[in-house]
């Protein structure tokens, strides 16, 4: 059910009020190019300032909005696992079809602290998880090991990585199977991620190239020669604009590549601002690069 090409929504806002216009129509506008699957309220929808209204007001609108045309992870994450569970049993009693669940950040738990967070949400809710597991940004790392114990409760599926270590891959199919369903968070080592055992991504890149991110993840999933040739060629056109999305805080940068594209506007929230015109100008030449402008 999900994997190819999830796209990790911007929340688009208008004098720092949700723009649930705009919002609504992003949703649309990956129903119609190819995107396979929702991830609102992570991330890149910029969940750490929404208000926990706001949280739970555009995972409704996605779900609304998406009415079963494609399932919908919502970003349900957070350092206090009350506040996680609240989110995530809110979303699965309004219809989403998972949820996407960062380790927590600042705490810096153990891994068995890891291990019972999860554990408590699992045994709160009955809809499929997704680990988010993003060093970078929360600092603790999950373990391989940690996940596989997870991988026996009942509510477990997956994880979204965020390491940046391919090697990760190989472990985690070693040690948990096919079953266990592996999207990378980094768009641009999508295609070694996916040779190694991934099945899929949640992108930061398809909220601004919802086709060219489907067609890639379609194509580097097939084993045939022509298959993987398509594949090279796609990632070769989608690595600069890979790269234009991390010069400066996500999602700053796709949010201005978004409003190039008459998406949605360029506005963030404090503690985030708008990127440098030293940053416009890389986002606008890979924007023309891949000929989306």
């Amino acid at each position: 059910m999900f994997k190819g090409s999830n796209v990790a929504l911007v929340t688009p806002f208008k004098n720092n009020k949700l723009d649930e216009e705009t919002y609504i129509k992003l949703i649309h506008f990956h129903i119609e190019n190819g995107t396979n699957g929702l991830v609102p309220a992570g991330t890149t929808g910029e969940s750490p300032t929404l208000s926990h209204d706001e949280h739970e007001k555009v995972i409704e609108l996605c779900v609304k909005e998406s009415n079963g045309k494609l399932p919908v992870f919502a970003g349900t994450g957070s350092n206090s696992t009350e506040e996680a569970i609240s989110l995530t049993t809110h979303a699965e009693k309004i219809g989403a079809n998972g949820a996407l669940i960062v380790t927590p950040y600042y705490n810096k738990p153990t891994q068995e602290g890891l291990y019972q967070h999860y554990k408590s949400i699992n045994d709160k809710c009955g809809i499929p998880i997704i680990i988010y597991n993003i060093p970078g940004r929360s600092v603790i790392d999950m373990s391989v090991e940690t996940m596989s114990r997870l991988f026996e409760l009942k509510n477990i599926i997956g994880v979204k990585d965020a390491t940046g270590d391919l090697d990760r891959v190989n472990q985690t199919l070693e040690k948990m199977g096919k079953e266990f369903i592996q999207l990378t968070g980094n768009d641009d080592n999508a295609l070694e991620f996916n040779r190694r055992g991934g099945v899929g991504a949640i992108s930061v890149t398809a909220n601004i190239a919802p086709k060219l991110c489907s067609e890639f993840q379609k194509f580097s999933v097939m084993n045939d020669h022509n298959s993987k040739k398509e594949a090279e060629k796609l990632d070769s056109i989608l690595q600069p604009l890979h790269h234009a999305m991390f010069v400066e805080s996500n999602p700053s940068p796709v949010k201005y590549a978004a409003k190039l594209l008459d998406l949605c506007d360029d506005e963030v929230r404090l503690p985030l601002v708008k990127i440098t015109d030293k940053t416009k100008d890389i986002v606008k030449n890979a924007l023309v690069s891949s000929k989306l402008i």
